[in-house]
């Protein structure tokens, strides 16, 4: 039997967890991973949603995922942020994380964006490939920037002790 996409339900999410731990231990980050079922629960199925998700699904099985949300852009408008397609290991190869990055590209295009954006390691070469087989542009001159929980946390006491 074969796979099919549909949208994902909170009783897809403890198989959510295990394939965005797997991307973690493929992107040699096991330790980065501090999302929780019931935070993700919160957070794609809560009053308001943050997220959107599609899973893939076999035999009743989840084998991959996308999730997407969407930003806002001053220069071009709605953005569809494609987070992460995340495949099981041992169902590479058989089309599903190409049906889903798809399905995500259908829903920029129904949902009217503007842009579709993602990102990709400087050293998968197969993804950016698989990118580029769409015609996507590879944008290797903008820089990420983060604050993490405990930046913000030090900066607003910072702040505080600057201005009250």
């Amino acid at each position: 039997m074969g796979f099919a996409i549909r949208e994902g339900h909170k009783e897809d999410l403890h198989a959510t967890l295990a394939l965005i731990q797997e991307l973690a231990e493929y992107e040699k980050a096991p330790d980065q991973v501090k999302i929780t079922v019931e935070q993700l629960e919160k957070d794609g199925f809560g009053d308001i949603p943050l997220f959107g998700l599609y899973v893939a699904e076999e035999d009743s099985r989840i084998v991959g995922i996308a999730i997407y949300y969407y930003r806002y852009s001053t220069w071009k408008g709605k953005t569809l942020f494609l987070e992460d397609i995340v495949v099981n290991q041992e169902m590479r190869g058989r089309g599903i994380g190409r049906d889903l990055f798809n399905r995500v590209i259908r829903k920029a295009n129904e949902e009217k964006c503007y842009r579709m954006s993602w990102q990709v390691l400087d050293w998968n070469e197969q993804a950016i490939t698989f990118y580029e087989k769409y015609g996507a542009t590879i944008d290797r001159e903008w820089l990420n920037c983060d604050f993490f929980a405990e930046d913000l946390e030090r900066l607003t006491y910072e702040m505080k002790q600057v201005m009250p």
